[in-house]
């Protein structure tokens, strides 16, 4: 396995700077933003107190763990560090923004919005998220992206986060 040097990847502070401008002309009294754990959770957690203090005040927001949603679930199983889904607002009728860090194939989003619509059918949904990595086999896309970039089917990009909140990301390469 080689591992990219740092240099060669966007800083992910600079992209959540992005991101939020991406996000702001889209907020509104209806609007609930959703991270999927665990990289969409802390992206989440890092983009609220931006978004909240443009609006003037707080937005509904939760968190979802997809593994029991994952069309893949038999073959991966549950993590160990399985958080549970929380959405302390009614689903139903809200635009909900979808966050979650590094799209890929569109699986994981397909499991997410599964598991909202077991908390009611949303009004829309639109995915917001750090980076596409592309990939793509579900005919599912982000809306709003910070970074757009082709990885081979060998390249898997890692969003980190440190014990004090601060982002990078990490590229590992598995020999072919």
């Amino acid at each position: 396995m080689i591992l990219s040097k740092p240099n060669q990847l966007p800083n992910p502070e600079d992209l959540i700077a992005d991101l939020i401008g991406q996000l702001k002309p889209l907020l509104t009294t209806e609007t609930a933003l959703v991270g999927i754990y665990s990289g969409g959770a802390w992206l989440l957690e890092r983009l609220l107190p931006a978004l909240e203090s443009h609006i003037g005040g707080p937005i509904p927001n939760g968190v979802l763990d997809v593994a029991f949603y994952r069309d893949d679930f038999s073959q991966r199983g549950l993590k160990r560090d399985n958080k549970p889904t929380e959405l302390d607002f009614d689903v139903k009728n809200r635009h909900i923004i979808l966050i979650d860090d590094i799209f890929y194939t569109g699986r994981t989003t397909r499991a997410a919005m599964n598991a909202l619509f077991d908390y009611g059918r949303p009004a829309s949904i639109t995915l917001a998220v750090l980076v596409n990595r592309g990939g793509r086999q579900l005919p599912i896309a982000p809306q709003l992206c910070a970074w757009n970039t082709e990885l081979n089917h060998n390249e898997n990009l890692q969003l980190l986060q440190d014990c004090n909140g601060k982002f990078s990301m990490m590229l590992k390469v598995d020999a072919l």
